[in-house]
């Protein structure tokens, strides 16, 4: 099959989805499929789109005045009332014009992986093309968290894409039943149109940079907590830190990695700043031996405010760490309680505080977390298994297109 992996999401890029879709890439071409990469620019000004082997690229700027032209204040004076909603529909558009551009008639399916790109995938694909969309989270949810006067319209407008995103496609598959029971209970998707299954994981290339060397060793005389993933409102960073301002008051046998980047960034050291955390707490940035980084941690720690099946959490699993998770989203769908690691009420800052002294305080318990979490991850992050899925739903989505096409 030819198949195009296509994200609204600037590529590459911070977060779960960027290495959900190399990963998959990686596994259909060694199963002989021929498939391809679309997304926007990874450039901090968001000024293309492009195709991601073969390389091509269109200007944005290119693409503008068109759209100036059809989506104007008098034509369109709903879209122009609300920043967001302007700014969304503009980028939607032109990443249907991209899309025709590149020429995508010849994919059997185009896999999408967010609400957006589904939408616009959908009004230019071929007749002859099957669509299956990848949902990765709530789309609407994330934009209730916006301030703006104007905010019922983008609500409105987001609440909108989110159905027409889940439900357009010929097959929507979700990682969780958490994201199954939103879209099915607040978004009106039918049952049948969600297939449900984990995302896989290439377990075997972690495992081997797991052992590469790091720039940075491991104290000896302190334990190492590490968060790894984005560093904006939603992944909670600044509830962990004000569970380490506590923790501090009780012990100083540990330190904690942040590795990461984006927006709050600068907030969030002014805030350790604050806390005097300045010693214990280190801002390492983006980095790309997660790997190795993980393999020298003791604890890892996800205090999301949302979150739908993290990355972050699998390759801590696989690496055998006892973890501190909020029980948010599809969280608790990956961490039993005592088992497998701990899990603690969202946003309270007291209860991560305590879940994070239990585990310093107690090695032999830590050590059985974490190998338990391993032995878990390793029996469910099968990266063959969800490829073997995602076949058997192409194939599908396939049939129901042509179906489709001759009644």
């Amino acid at each position: 099959m030819k198949i195009l992996l296509a994200t609204y999401w600037p590529v590459p890029h911070i977060g779960g989805v960027w290495p959900f879709m190399l990963q998959l890439r990686n596994r259909l071409e060694t199963l002989g499929h021929e498939v391809d990469l679309l997304g926007n620019g990874d450039d901090s000004t968001n000024s293309f789109i492009q195709m991601i082997e073969p390389n091509r690229k269109i200007s944005k700027d290119k693409l503008l005045p068109l759209l100036k032209a059809k989506l104007n204040l008098t034509s369109d004076p709903v879209f122009h009332a609300n920043p967001l909603v302007q700014y969304a529909e503009f980028q939607r558009h032109m990443f249907e014009l991209a899309a025709a551009y590149f020429n995508i008639s010849d994919y059997d399916i185009i896999h999408t992986q967010d609400v957006i790109s589904t939408t616009a995938m959908a009004r230019v694909r071929q007749r002859s093309t099957a669509l299956v969309a990848t949902l990765h989270g709530c789309v609407a949810h994330e934009i209730r968290n916006i301030k703006h006067p104007t905010n019922y319209i983008a609500h409105t407008y987001y609440n909108a894409i989110e159905h027409t995103g889940a439900t357009v496609a010929e097959i929507t598959h979700v990682a969780n039943q958490w994201l199954k029971r939103i879209l099915t209970d607040e978004f009106k998707v039918p049952d049948e149109q969600l297939k449900v299954f984990p995302y896989g994981f290439d377990v075997d290339n972690f495992s081997k940079r797991m052992k590469e060397k790091a720039d940075v060793e491991h104290p000896s005389d302190k334990k190492v907590i590490i968060f790894t993933g984005r560093l904006v409102e939603l992944k909670g960073i600044h509830h962990l830190l004000a569970a380490l301002g506590k923790l501090k008051a009780k012990r100083k046998d540990w330190v904690c990695w942040i590795v990461g980047d984006g927006a709050k960034k600068e907030e969030l050291l002014n805030q350790s700043k604050t806390l005097g955390l300045e010693r214990e707490v280190q801002f390492m940035g983006k980095r790309d031996d997660i790997p190795a980084l993980l393999r020298l941690a003791d604890i890892f720690v996800l205090p999301s405010l949302t979150e739908n099946q993290s990355v972050s959490l699998i390759e801590a699993q696989i690496a055998g760490k006892a973890t501190v998770v909020s029980k948010v989203g599809g969280l608790p769908e990956m961490v039993e309680h005592d088992v497998t690691g701990l899990l603690y009420p969202v946003g309270d800052i007291d209860a991560l505080t305590r879940g994070l002294d239990k585990l310093l305080a107690d090695e032999e318990y830590r050590t059985k977390l974490g190998m338990n979490a391993h032995k878990w991850g390793m029996k469910n992050w099968s990266m063959n298994a969800m490829t073997d899925n995602l076949l058997k739903v192409y194939k599908t989505a396939i049939e129901k297109r042509r179906q489709g096409r001759s009644l």
